[in-house]
C-alpha cells in the first residue's frame, strides 16, 4: 500500500513515487499540485490567502504568491527541471454568501487568480483545474502516474 502524505492549511509537501500525497477540505483555499513526469515527483501546497503583501517573517506555503517559488525551489533540490513541470490546481469556491464583491465574500475567487498569475511568471502550465464554485474538495496526489483525485461531499469523483 502507497504511503498517503497528509498536507495541512498553509502547508506543503513534496514526495516521489510512490508517495500519495493528499489535502483535506479545500474550500475557499486552493490545493496547487505540480508534478514532474520525468522523475515521477510532485508538490501539494495548501494556501489559505492569494497575497503576502511582501511581509517578512511568514509562513510561506500561507500565500499562492510564496508557496508558489517555494514549492519549484524544493522539486528543483529533488532534481527537477522547472521546464518538466506542469501544474493541477482545485479549490477556490466562494463558501459564504455574501452580496456584493467583499474580500472575503470573493476569497476563493482572488485565490485561484493569484495561483494563476503565479504559475504563469513561472512559466508553467496548468493542465488540469477543478476550481470555483461553492462546495468544499479533498484532493488525493498520485505520484505514480501525476493524477489528482477531487473528492467532494455528494458530487461524483473527478480525476484531473
Amino acid at each position: 500500500m502507497d504511503t498517503v502524505i497528509t498536507i495541512g492549511i498553509s502547508d506543503m509537501k513534496i514526495a516521489k513515487k510512490p508517495e500519495i500525497l493528499a489535502t483535506y477540505a479545500l474550500g475557499s483555499c486552493v490545493g496547487i499540485c505540480l508534478y514532474d513526469v520525468i522523475l515521477k515527483s510532485g508538490s501539494l501546497g495548501h494556501i489559505l490567502l492569494p497575497l503576502s503583501g511582501g511581509a517578512q517573517n511568514i509562513n510561506k506555503y500561507k500565500f499562492a504568491d510564496t508557496c508558489i517559488p517555494e514549492m519549484i525551489k524544493g522539486m528543483e533540490k529533488l532534481g527537477s527541471n522547472k521546464r518538466n513541470l506542469t501544474a493541477k490546481i482545485a479549490g477556490g469556491a466562494s463558501m459564504f454568501e455574501i452580496s456584493g464583491d467583499s474580500t472575503i465574500g470573493n476569497i476563493g475567487k482572488r485565490n485561484v487568480e493569484a495561483v494563476k498569475n503565479t504559475l504563469m511568471q513561472f512559466q508553467i502550465k496548468i493542465i488540469a483545474e477543478d476550481v470555483g464554485l461553492n462546495y468544499g474538495r479533498t484532493v488525493f496526489f498520485h505520484l505514480n502516474d501525476g493524477s489528482v483525485q477531487v473528492k467532494s461531499f455528494a458530487k461524483d469523483i473527478k480525476i484531473l
